[in-house]
């Protein structure tokens, strides 16, 4: 039986959530060479998406839940004719952009492939864009996607410089759905609290395991992985905008937290590259 049974005041949120959610909400960036760097990254990702689409295995799991679905204002899954719900969006998106294990990689102490998390960004850019001109109000840029591009390869970029989740077993794409939530949160409009409330649901997510990468249990579901947690990314962000409390201790607390059951996530703090300068991408 744990030992605070009987507490009920809730801590302030851990310092690796504000640090994330501060430098999302607050950073400015600047630098030319980032945006640049993103720019091309961005093409490239888009590149590996629509040469997937030429393979069936991939193209099988596209499309609307129901199938004949209509969404308004539906995000587009590139190369396809579909018009999605931006979470299914995002999971289409990623799926392609993943399949062939093509785009980029980042390796720390973890690795990854940061524009995974384009599934969840382009989905909803572009389903809140058709909303905003839809209410006569200006959309979203390509600069804002480029921008969200470089926070999130910096998000997921710097938690796995020192935290290797492989070694205990756990996905990386645990990054893809953390880095993806703060982003489409900002996206969507999410203030400080909403934005806590959201990271904190990313950390306390079942993640996934690593054992569809290994032998003898290798599989294609590592060719959609990332697009499922970027998805989640943007319904974790959902949930928070309508007002879902968050769990401030999600890292932190005694026994229940992330960090006491798996000490990987994450043992060190997190802290923004002052300089934004697109390094992880």
């Amino acid at each position: 039986m744990s030992s605070n049974v009987d507490l009920n005041n809730r801590p302030d949120y851990d310092q690796v959530l504000q640090d994330i959610a501060d430098y999302v909400l607050d950073y400015s960036i600047d630098s030319r060479e980032a945006l640049d760097t993103a720019r091309n990254c961005l093409m490239d990702t888009l590149g590996c998406g629509l040469l997937a689409l030429r393979f069936p295995e991939c193209t099988k799991h596209l499309g609307p839940i129901v199938e004949g679905t209509v969404v308004p204002f539906g995000a587009r899954v590139p190369g396809t004719s579909y018009r999605l719900d931006p979470v299914k969006a995002a999971w289409d998106i990623g799926c392609i952009v993943r399949w062939l294990d093509y785009n980029d990689t980042w390796l720390a102490a973890e690795w990854g492939h940061p524009s995974d998390n384009l599934g969840g960004i382009l989905a909803v850019a572009d389903h809140l864009s058709q909303k905003r001109v839809a209410n006569g109000e200006a959309p979203l840029t390509m600069n804002d996607v480029l921008k969200a591009m470089i926070m999130a390869h910096e998000i997921q970029g710097v938690i796995a410089l020192e935290n290797s989740f492989n070694r205990v077993g756990l996905d990386h794409v645990l990054l893809v759905k953390v880095a993806s939530t703060a982003v489409c949160a900002k996206l969507k409009g999410a203030n400080r609290e909403q934005l806590l409330a959201a990271l904190s649901q990313a950390f306390v997510d079942g993640q996934a395991l690593r054992t569809y990468r290994h032998a003898p249990n290798a599989g294609s579901r590592k060719s959609w992985a990332a697009g499922d947690a970027s998805s989640r990314g943007v319904r974790l962000a959902d949930i928070a905008l309508r007002g879902e409390m968050g769990i401030p201790g999600v890292l932190t607390a005694p026994q229940w937290a992330s960090m006491t059951c798996c000490s990987a996530i994450p043992t060190r703090t997190w802290r923004s590259n002052p300089r934004a300068s697109g390094s992880s991408a």
